[in-house]
C-alpha cells in the first residue's frame, strides 16, 4: 500500500516539492557556510520523494546547541514560509478522496520543515536502534 501510496504522492506534487528542496540544497551547499541546511534539505527532499513508509524521529542525544541555534535561524529564514507552503498545498489535497493521504503526507512534512537539524528520517515500520554514539 505505501508503494501505490508514494507513486501516487509523485505524480500528484512529490517530485516538484522534492525538486525544490533539492535546488534549495544545492544554493545552501553553495553558500559553504550554510551546508548543514543543505544537507538537511537534501534530506528533506528524499523524505518528501517517498513520504510513505518512513518517520521522523530526533536524532536523540547527539542534539547540540549548535543545531538548537542553527533551527532558529532556519525557522526564521525558511521553515515558516515552507511550513505555509505545505498547509497551503494540503488543503486542497484534502477536496477528494484519494487526495486525503496526501495532504496528511503533505501535513507530516511540516515539522521537520520547521526544525530539521538533529532530526533523522527512518523506516516507520520496526524499531529504530541508531548505529552512532
Amino acid at each position: 500500500m505505501n508503494a501505490l501510496l508514494n507513486v501516487i504522492w509523485l505524480l500528484f506534487g512529490g517530485i516538484w516539492l522534492a525538486l525544490g528542496y533539492f535546488l534549495a540544497g544545492i544554493v545552501c551547499c553553495l553558500l559553504i557556510v550554510t551546508i548543514p541546511f543543505g544537507i538537511a534539505s537534501f534530506r528533506i527532499g528524499v523524505y518528501a520523494l517517498w513520504p510513505f513508509g518512513q518517520t521522523v524521529v530526533n536524532r536523540g542525544g547527539r542534539v547540540t546547541a549548535v543545531s538548537s541555534i542553527g533551527n532558529v535561524i532556519w525557522l526564521l529564514v525558511a521553515g515558516i514560509w515552507i511550513a505555509i507552503g505545505h498547509v497551503l498545498t494540503a488543503i486542497p489535497m484534502f477536496v477528494s478522496i484519494i487526495g486525503i493521504p496526501l495532504g496528511i503526507a503533505n501535513l507530516k512534512l511540516i515539522p521537520v520543515s520547521l526544525a530539521p537539524l538533529g532530526k533523522v528520517i527512518v523506516p516507520s515500520s520496526g524499531t529504530y536502534l541508531p548505529t552512532y554514539r
